[in-house]
C-alpha cells in the first residue's frame, strides 16, 4: 500500500488560496484618500502575528533562511515594489530615504512585532498617492489634447523610479492623457456594437444586451479614480498589516502567504469547499493592479460550467441581479468579491476581456449563483472517435478523461462520512471505459490546478504496475518517497497520453512527470506551470492566518518540477503568454534542483528518433489544422500591443492600431471558419456582437447539452492522433517492489 502523508498538505497552483475566491489584495494602483495611518497604533495581537509571522519564515520556511538584516532588507525593498509595481509613485528619493533608515533592521523590527516602518512607507505612499489625484482630478476638468507625439511606456517594472517631481508629474500627465484615450475609443467600439444590436435584433438571440452608457470619457475615468479613493478610506489597519507581513513571506517564494483575519474566513469558506458564489480564484493582474484577473475556476462552479470565462480572463464590470453594468476597473478584489457573491439561485453579469485585446472584445457572460462544491463536476469521460487518413480502416475508440483538479473533501473523510474524490471519480470512468473497449485513453490535465498529494499518488497507482511515483524533500533535508505497492495491478493498462498546459500546476504535473518517467504514455501540449511545492495552513496566528512552504518535490529521476515544469513530450499551440503566466513570471520563485534518484524501472520508452518524427509530423498537422492556426495567429496578434515599448498619446494613431489588431482578429476568425464550412463576418462590430449574443446563450446551457468548443477539442483530437502513432519500446517488467 503506499504511504500516506498529512492531508493538510497543499499542492495547488497558488497554495491554498486557489481553491476558491482570493483576497489578495495589492496596491499598486495609484490611488489615495485622507486614510488615517499616522494613528495606526498596533494592538497587543497585532505585535504578537507579526512576531508569529517572523518566527516561521526565521525558523521554519523551506529555505532554511534567517531573516536577518539582509532578508531584511529585501522584504523592504520588495514591499516598496508591492505597493509601486510600476515604479510611478514614490520618487527615488522616497526610496533612498527609506532604504537608509530601515534597510538593516527591518527584520529585526518585524522580529519584535513592530511594524512602524513598514506603516511609515504606507504614509509616504498615501502622500504620493494623493499628489497624483489632485493632479488627475485637476487635468479632467480641463479639455485634454489626445492628439500629438508625446509617447509613454505603460509597464516600468523594470524601469527606475524617477528622480525628480517634475519627470513624475509628466508622466502621470501621460498615463492620463493614455487612460482617457483608451476609455474614448473603448466606448466608440461598444457603441458602435450596440448599434449592431439595435439594427439587427435577431442576432441577440432575444436577449437584452444593449448597455447604453451616456458618461462622457472624462466621467468614466473620474468615476474609476473616485472609487480607489473610496477604497483607500475603508482601509483598515488590518489590511496595512497584511500588506506589510504579506510581502515578508512573498520574499521568501510566492507561495507563502498571510492573510488578515478577514481573508482567513475566506480560506475558511474555501476548505470547506462550500459557498455561496460563481467560483472563480481573482487577484489583482500583475502588471496593472486597476484590473482584476481571474487566476483559476473552482471546478463545478457556474462559471466554470458557463465556458465563457476562462483564467487569465481581466474582469472590467460586473451587473448585479440585472441592474446596470457597473465599471469595476480599480477597484479592490474584496469590493469586486462583494458585488459577485450573492443568494444561491440570483444572477449576475460579469464583463471579461483578454489581456491585451481591444475592450470592444470583452464579453458579459451572465451566471447564476449557486452552492459551490469544488468537486461538484468532478472527473468526466466519453468517447471521442479518431482515424488517421491511410492508416486506420476503421475509426478508433478513444476514452477521454477530464480531471479538472485532484480534488479531495477532507472534512468529510476525516467524519467519516461519504465523499468523493478525484480517484474515487476516476476509478468509476475507468471501469466504465474499460467496458466499451477503448483503443487508448487521453487524460486532460489543462487548466489543472493541482490538489491532493494523496489523490495524485493513488491515481497514477492505477497506471502504473509498481515503484516510487514522487520523491518530498522537507526542509531539513529529508526525503520520503511515494510508492504504488499493489502487486502490480493496473486499472488500466494500454495505450495513453496526457494533455498539459501553462496552467497545469503542482499535483497535475507530477501525475505528468511519472506517466512520462515510466514511459506509460506521451505528454502533449506545452510546459506546465512549474510549482513544485507543497504549503502547511497555519490558522494558530493570534489574527488571520498562513500558508508557509515547507517542502519540495521531485520527480524519480531526481529533477525537480519546480521552475522548469514538466516538459511535454510533443509541443503543441501555447494558449497563454509565458511572460505573465506560471511559475517562472514569479518574483523569488524556487529555483530548480536535483536530489538523487529513486530507482524505479520504466515499463516502456519513447526513442529520441520516435519523438523527433511524432514532433515534426504533429507541426505539419498544427500548420494546416484551421483551429491551431486561429490559436496560432491569436498568439501573434496578442504579442502587437508591447507595453514594454514606448506607446504614441495619439488618438488617431491609437484607433489605427486598434483598429489594425481588430482587423487581425476578424481574418483570423473568418479563415477559420471559411476552413470549416461556416460563414464569415461582414465586419468586426458584427462579430463582437454575434459573440457576445452566443456566449450569453451559452452561459445559459447545462453542462450536459453545450457543445465542446472547437478550439478545445482540437488537442484532444491531436493527443489521440499522437498516442495512437507512437510505438514505444516495451522493456522489461519492473519487479513487484524496488
Amino acid at each position: 500500500m503506499m504511504k500516506k502523508q498529512p492531508a493538510q498538505w497543499l499542492l495547488s497552483a497558488a497554495s491554498v488560496g486557489i481553491a476558491g475566491i482570493i483576497l489578495t489584495q495589492s496596491y499598486g494602483t495609484a490611488v489615495a484618500a485622507d486614510t488615517n495611518t499616522e494613528s495606526f497604533v498596533q494592538t497587543p495581537e497585532q505585535k504578537i502575528t507579526t512576531r508569529q509571522v517572523a518566527a516561521l519564515l526565521d525558523r521554519s520556511h523551506y529555505l532554511n533562511q534567517p531573516l536577518d538584516s539582509k532578508t531584511g532588507s529585501e522584504i523592504l525593498s520588495m514591499y516598496i515594489d508591492s505597493l509601486d509595481t510600476n515604479h510611478t509613485l514614490f520618487l527615488q528619493s522616497d526610496v533612498d530615504e527609506f532604504k537608509k533608515k530601515y534597510a538593516d533592521d527591518f527584520g529585526a523590527r518585524l522580529k519584535r512585532g513592530d511594524l512602524s516602518a513598514g506603516v511609515e512607507v504606507f504614509e509616504r505612499y498615501r502622500t504620493r498617492s494623493n499628489e497624483y489625484f489632485t493632479m488627475a482630478n485637476k487635468m479632467l476638468k480641463t479639455d485634454l489634447d489626445l492628439t500629438g507625439n508625446e509617447t509613454i511606456v505603460l509597464d516600468r517594472e523594470k524601469l527606475g523610479h524617477f528622480k525628480t517631481k517634475k519627470e513624475q508629474r509628466d508622466y502621470w500627465a501621460r498615463q492620463i492623457k493614455f487612460q482617457l484615450m483608451s476609455i474614448t475609443l473603448g466606448q466608440e467600439d461598444e457603441k458602435a456594437k450596440e448599434a449592431v444590436f439595435l439594427n439587427n435584433p435577431d442576432i441577440t438571440r432575444g436577449q437584452d444586451l444593449v448597455r447604453n452608457d451616456q458618461r462622457t470619457p472624462s466621467q468614466i475615468l473620474q468615476n474609476r479614480l473616485s472609487r480607489q479613493q473610496e477604497q483607500f478610506t475603508r482601509l483598515t489597519s488590518d489590511e496595512i498589516m497584511e500588506t506589510i507581513l504579506n510581502t515578508a513571506m512573498l520574499t521568501y517564494d510566492p507561495h507563502s502567504n498571510y492573510y488578515a483575519p478577514i481573508q482567513a474566513n475566506e480560506l475558511q469558506i474555501q476548505s470547506s469547499l462550500q459557498l455561496e458564489g460563481i467560483g472563480v480564484s481573482i487577484r489583482p493582474d500583475r502588471k496593472n493592479p486597476d484590473y482584476t484577473r481571474i487566476v483559476t475556476l473552482v471546478d463545478g462552479g457556474p462559471a466554470a460550467k458557463s465556458g465563457q470565462i476562462k483564467p487569465n480572463d481581466l474582469i472590467i464590470g460586473i451587473a448585479k441581479d440585472g441592474e446596470n453594468m457597473t465599471d469595476v476597473v480599480g477597484w479592490s478584489t474584496r469590493e469586486i468579491v462583494s458585488l459577485i457573491r450573492g443568494k444561491r439561485g440570483t444572477s449576475v453579469t460579469i464583463k471579461v476581456r483578454q489581456p491585451n485585446a481591444p475592450d470592444a472584445s470583452a464579453r458579459n457572460v451572465t451566471v447564476v449563483r449557486d452552492i459551490i462544491q469544488q468537486e461538484e463536476s468532478g472527473v468526466t469521460h466519453r468517447i471521442v472517435q479518431v482515424q488517421r487518413p491511410n492508416i486506420d480502416k476503421t475509426p478508433k475508440r478513444i476514452g477521454v478523461l477530464e480531471i479538472p483538479s485532484f480534488y479531495l473533501n477532507y472534512r468529510a473523510r476525516r467524519n467519516g462520512e461519504d465523499y468523493r474524490s478525484v480517484s474515487i471519480d476516476t476509478e468509476k470512468a475507468l471501469k466504465e471505459l474499460n467496458k466499451e473497449n477503448i483503443d487508448g485513453l487521453v487524460v486532460d490535465l489543462r487548466n489543472n490546478p493541482g490538489g491532493s498529494l494523496d489523490e495524485v499518488a493513488k491515481m497514477l497507482g492505477f497506471f502504473i504496475k509498481g515503484g516510487p511515483m514522487v520523491q518530498i524533500r522537507d526542509n531539513r533535508g529529508n526525503v520520503q518517497v511515494y510508492r504504488d505497492d499493489d502487486g502490480g495491478q493496473q486499472l488500466y493498462d494500454g495505450k495513453m497520453a496526457v494533455i498539459t498546459n501553462l496552467a497545469s500546476a503542482s499535483a497535475s504535473e507530477i501525475f505528468a512527470a511519472a506517466i512520462q518517467d515510466y514511459g506509460r504514455g506521451l505528454i502533449v501540449g506545452s510546459t506546465t506551470t512549474g510549482k513544485g511545492s507543497a504549503q502547511i495552513q497555519l490558522d494558530n496566528l493570534a489574527l488571520g492566518s498562513a500558508t508557509l512552504t515547507q517542502r519540495k518535490f521531485y520527480r524519480v529521476t531526481g529533477g525537480s518540477t519546480q521552475n522548469k515544469g514538466v516538459v511535454p513530450d510533443v509541443e503543441l499551440v501555447n494558449i497563454y503568454d509565458d511572460a505573465t503566466f506560471g511559475e517562472r513570471a514569479q518574483k523569488k520563485a524556487l529555483p530548480w534542483d536535483t536530489i538523487k534518484t529513486a530507482p524505479y524501472k520504466p515499463e516502456g520508452k519513447f526513442s529520441d528518433a520516435t519523438l523527433a518524427t511524432l514532433n515534426q509530423q504533429s507541426k505539419i498537422r498544427q500548420e494546416q489544422n484551421p483551429q491551431f492556426v486561429y490559436l496560432s495567429a491569436l498568439n501573434d496578434i496578442r504579442d502587437m500591443d508591447n507595453e514594454k515599448k514606448p506607446i504614441r498619446l495619439d488618438i488617431n494613431s491609437r484607433r489605427a492600431k486598434m483598429q489594425l489588431i481588430e482587423k487581425r482578429s476578424l481574418e483570423a476568425e473568418n479563415k477559420r471558419l471559411i476552413a470549416t464550412g461556416e460563414r464569415p463576418y461582414s465586419n468586426w462590430n458584427t462579430y463582437q456582437a454575434a459573440m457576445d449574443a452566443r456566449f450569453e446563450e451559452r452561459s445559459r446551457m447545462k453542462a450536459k447539452e453545450r457543445p465542446e468548443l472547437p478550439e478545445d477539442e482540437v488537442f484532444i483530437n491531436e493527443a489521440a492522433y499522437l498516442m495512437l502513432s507512437a510505438e514505444p519500446e516495451v522493456l522489461q517488467s519492473p519487479q513487484d517492489k524496488l
